[in-house]
This record gives C-alpha cells, structure tokens and sequence, in this order.
C-alpha cells in the first residue's frame, strides 16, 4: 500500500513538472513567435506597406497575448499596447507611424523572452 501511494505520489509530481515545463515552452514559442512578427511589422513600415504591418502587428498580438496569459510580463503588456497602435495606425495607411510603434513593440518583446 505505501508504494503504491509513492508511486502514484511521484507520478503526480512528475506530471506536475512536465506539464509545467510543457507550458513555459509554450510560451516561449509565442514570445518568440510574437517577436518574429513585430520584427517583420516593423519591417514593412520601413517599406511603406501599412497593409502589411497590420498583419504582422495582428499576428504579433495574438501571440503576445497568448504569452501574457500563460505568464503574465510587463514586457508583454508593454508590447501588446505598441502593437495595438500599429495596427490602429495601419488602418490609416499610416505605415512610418505603424513600423515605428512595431518597432516598439519588438524592443519590448525581446525583453520579454530574456525575462524568462
């Protein structure tokens, strides 16, 4: 009876652990995700193509957010708030304004993969 219960017991923490280091890889992978995105937003801001910055900032944001709410970071929240304006200023057609607030955003989401 008492190994059964050891071993059931370190089971358990054993789940417990990889399940843990399961989701710090996830959010890993959208942090990083996140940061390529921002990167290529910011990029096309550079080329003028607002249209494109829109999309990289939304598939940024999705990522990042994904990552806030696996562990929240103000790095992230930071980075969601600059690609909020991208996309807002994509929508304008204003891609200078749009890159640079990526640009933002990417600065802040390389912080936050560090941060880990």
């Amino acid at each position: 009876m008492k190994t059964k219960l050891l071993t059931l017991l370190g089971a358990g923490l054993l789940t417990g652990l990889l399940a843990t280091t399961n989701a710090l890889a996830e959010a890993e992978d959208h942090k990083a995700e996140a940061t390529k995105h921002a990167i290529a937003a910011a990029e096309s801001g550079k080329k003028g193509d607002a249209a494109a910055v829109g999309e990289h900032a939304k598939a940024a944001k999705t990522h990042a957010e994904a990552a806030q709410a696996e562990k929240a970071n103000p790095h992230l929240e930071a980075g969601i708030k600059n690609l909020n304006e991208a996309i807002e200023h994509a929508k304008m057609g204003h891609a200078d304004i749009a890159g640079q607030a990526a640009d933002a955003a990417a600065t802040h989401l390389k912080a936050a993969e560090k941060s880990f």
